[in-house]
Parts: C-alpha cells; sequence; structure tokens
C-alpha cells in the first residue's frame, strides 16, 4: 500500500478527498501538524510517516485580493513552504505531487498545452508558478495544473464570456488518483466550456456576469495529454 502524506488537509479539497476510497494510504496533516514554513515540522513528518509520495495542498487561494493585498502571506505560503517541501523530500526521494491552476497561463488565446509559454495575469498566478519553479528542478515530481471549484457552484455570478475547464472537487480527485503515478507537467480539468454555463447546471440561480478585462476570458487549457492517459486506464 502506497503511503500518501497530504499536505493542507483541512482545504477545501483535502476535505473533499477524505471522502476517496483508494488502495492507497493517505496521511492528512494539516497546517498545525505540518507547518511547511518549518523545515523542523518537514523533517519530523516525513521521519515519522515515512511516505513513497507528497501531495501539496497547503498554500494560499482565495480570496485573490489576498495576494494583492499581503504579498508576504501570499510568497511564504505559496512558493516558500513548496520549496522547503521539495528540498526535505529531494534529500530522501520522495515524489512530490504539487497541484498548480491554470492562471500561470497568459488567458488571451486558450487551449493552452502543458509546453505553452506562461505568463500568470494576477499575483495568484505568480505565486503558484513560483512554487512550480522550484518543483520542476526536482525530477521526482508531478505538476498538476488543475481548474476546480465546489459543487454546486458557490457564487452568485458567473462569467458568461469567459472560457475554463472547471471540474468539481469530487472528480478532479478521481482523476488525480489516476494519474498519481506519472511525472512531468499535466493539464487537469473538465471539457472547455462558458464558466456560466457550467455553473447553471447544478446552480439554478447562478446569474450572468461579463468580463470587460478584468478576467481574462480565454483560461481553458488543452487535455490531449490528460485524456490519453486516462483512456489507458
Amino acid at each position: 500500500m502506497t503511503k500518501i502524506l497530504v499536505t493542507g488537509s483541512d482545504s477545501r479539497f483535502g476535505k473533499i478527498l477524505k471522502n476517496i476510497r483508494s488502495t492507497q494510504k493517505f496521511i492528512y496533516r494539516n497546517k498545525k501538524q505540518l507547518n511547511i514554513l518549518s523545515l523542523s515540522s518537514i523533517r519530523g513528518n516525513l521521519k515519522k510517516f515515512k511516505p513513497k509520495y507528497i501531495l501539496h495542498l497547503a498554500g494560499l487561494s482565495r480570496p485573490m485580493s489576498k495576494h494583492d493585498k499581503d504579498i508576504i502571506k501570499s510568497i511564504d505560503l505559496n512558493i516558500i513552504g513548496t520549496c522547503n517541501l521539495v528540498k526535505e523530500a529531494s534529500k530522501l526521494n520522495i515524489k512530490i505531487i504539487y497541484l498548480s491552476t491554470n492562471y500561470i497561463y497568459p488567458g488571451n488565446t486558450g487551449n493552452y498545452k502543458e509546453t505553452d509559454p506562461l505568463k500568470p495575469w494576477n499575483n495568484y498566478g505568480w505565486s503558484k508558478l513560483g512554487g512550480e519553479s522550484a518543483v520542476q528542478m526536482y525530477k521526482n515530481s508531478l505538476i498538476l495544473r488543475v481548474c476546480m471549484t465546489e459543487k454546486p457552484f458557490i457564487h452568485k455570478y458567473a462569467y458568461a464570456n469567459v472560457k475554463t475547464n472547471f471540474i468539481y472537487h469530487l472528480d478532479a480527485a478521481r482523476l488525480i488518483l489516476k494519474v498519481i503515478n506519472k511525472k512531468g507537467i499535466l493539464n487537469l480539468g473538465g471539457p472547455s466550456n462558458f464558466i456560466y454555463d457550467f455553473a447553471k447546471k447544478d446552480n439554478k440561480k447562478v446569474k450572468k456576469i461579463y468580463s470587460a478585462g478584468e478576467f481574462p476570458k480565454r483560461m481553458d487549457m488543452n487535455l490531449t495529454k490528460l485524456l490519453k492517459i486516462i483512456k489507458k486506464k
């Protein structure tokens, strides 16, 4: 049974992951049990549990404005914390699976492949790309550029002119388990769709809004690589 140490287990996605039945043994650690800003905390957890993989969920995401108002916290949790995990995992050859985001793509053309040029459009994207930089230096790793959200869609408004690859947390968790043995970089999400069209399926009260440039209109990714892997399963 493969042991997988999960950081940030109290996150929105972490709570969903706990409900997934799997043959792997997940070791869930919240921020009090494993502080990614403390090398000694990381070392202690790796020594105690001896995992084969680290599934790195810990970090700062919403609200997006937090990454503008408190760049120190954004840098600490999304860049430095990830760097700390990579440094300690590399000493023990423990694989890191890092959850990144489609926000690292420019957002102007869409259909982004894993090999396409990167240019985040907000500070959240930059912070996640900073974490990616450390993970890419370590070859025993998998970077997942994920586009996922809660079910049902929790916001009152959804963009009707912005395309992306939203997938629900539960579906994303199932996909992650199917690709967990891969290495490199992988886009992970659902079919390309306007956010409003995706949201209204499970939230009939959601209302349309239109981006006038404050949010990129083409955040959708190319999922060919992911689909080839899933097809073989």
